[in-house]
């Protein structure tokens, strides 16, 4: 008896999460109550597998600052677009760690215009100094929210304090959606 393709299909996939050291990985449809579900495995899982305090306080807010950018920005939405809550949106999240080192990467498409918008505040914070990145980030608390934003722009800033690198991402352009590109965004815990 031969084995279907799906199941070489699954098999190969573990395989391959499991040489990366994968240990939470998501893709589908974003929610605040599937964010909130998630959150919890996240947090229970780093629990369990003993991670300290201030590494899992990182490791979670960054998680959930991506799993926000989803929900809010993702260009693949089952609401509408101006939907400005309770938007269902797809994306992908993927937490891997290697020897102590954790990964967060996150995956959405995303309008062509925001990415331009990502591109210029991500480059900025890649040329910020720890130090710049908390003042900023103290600056952001203090700050009103800006037209079209949902939040206070604390969400990059909060992933770049806590990360132990630059942030990395990446723009792709999609062939069939000139007007979308996948957004690709790492940060190193």
């Amino acid at each position: 008896m031969t084995t279907p393709l799906f199941v070489n299909d699954q098999l190969a996939f573990c395989e391959i999460a499991r040489k990366h050291h994968v240990i939470f990985y998501y893709v589908g449809y974003f929610s605040q109550n599937i964010v909130a579900a998630m959150a919890d495995a996240v947090k229970l899982k780093l629990e369990v597998s003993g991670v300290n305090g201030p590494t899992r306080r990182k490791l979670f807010s960054s998680f959930v600052e991506m799993a926000q950018n989803i929900i809010h920005y993702s260009a693949d939405a089952l609401t509408p677009t101006e939907q400005a809550n309770n938007e269902i949106r797809h994306g992908s999240v993927c937490i891997s760690e290697d020897a102590g080192q954790y990964s967060l990467l996150c995956a959405n498409p995303i309008s062509t215009q925001v990415a331009e918008d990502l591109r210029q505040r991500l480059e900025s914070l890649r040329g910020m100094t720890m130090e710049e990145i908390k003042q900023a980030y103290k600056e952001s608390l203090r700050a009103e929210v800006q037209e079209g934003s949902k939040g206070a722009g604390l969400g990059f800033l909060t992933m770049a304090r806590d990360s132990r690198e630059p942030l990395e991402f990446e723009f792709w352009p999609l062939e069939q959606r000139p007007d979308v590109a996948m957004f690709y965004l790492k940060a190193s815990i």
